[in-house]
């Protein structure tokens, strides 16, 4: 996609959201990071009718470790995975403890190091929590990529890097949830709304949907 392109796409998706922000329901670093955790393979939806629950009883590491893990798992039982992310979550909360002084890292390096915790949710929590221009490639964001022609690539790493290089500085602070969006709503997996799409001159899906 040609630099021109680029910009235009991303003027157009902050017209429409100028503040952009994950649907996760959180009100500290720590929240927000174990929500990504538990958001795995699980909706945001599903996630926050969990911590609705979860957070006024124990939004803090020490309040978690306090629960255990079967009484954390009481709590997110309808999460898909809910199992290996208690246990995730208990280990986390016992690292920060032991690591940190109970307060979430800001460097990728020792985000990546705690228990459930890959470069993608790494990446969410330095762009959200920390306003770090990072890009965490979901499903979401891996199809718009690839669909648009925005940085087309086989695997998420690919597509990440090459996002990065091509998106403005402007823009990329924000580029993270624009995209996540864009993908959940829009540019959806099945049936993506190509007739009420914002960018689809821009595009360079061959498939998109006719206009009814």
């Amino acid at each position: 996609m040609k630099r021109a392109d680029v910009i235009e796409l991303f003027t157009r998706l902050r017209e429409l959201d100028p503040h952009p922000t994950t649907e996760l329901l959180y009100t500290s670093p720590f929240e927000l990071l174990v929500a990504v955790v538990l958001s795995a393979q699980a909706t945001d939806v599903g996630v926050n009718k969990a911590t609705r629950k979860l957070y006024p009883v124990a939004n803090t590491p020490q309040a978690i470790l306090d629960l255990g893990e079967d009484g954390l798992k009481r709590y997110i039982s309808t999460i898909g995975l809910f199992n290996a992310k208690a246990k995730n979550v208990i280990a986390l909360c016992g690292q920060l403890l032991d690591r940190h002084g109970g307060e979430v890292p800001r460097s990728r390096e020792a985000l990546e190091a705690l228990p459930g915790v890959g470069r993608k949710t790494a990446n969410v929590v330095l762009n959200t929590a920390f306003g770090e221009p990072t890009i965490a490639v979901d499903t979401h964001i891996f199809r718009v990529a690839n669909r648009t022609g925005l940085a087309p690539g086989k695997d998420v790493r690919t597509v990440e890097d090459k996002l990065l290089k091509v998106i403005p500085a402007e823009f990329r602070q924000d580029a993270h949830h624009w995209l996540i969006l864009h993908g959940r709503y829009v540019c959806k997996a099945r049936k993506p709304d190509c007739p009420h799409c914002v960018i689809r001159d821009l595009c360079r899906y061959m498939d998109k949907t006719p206009t009814e």
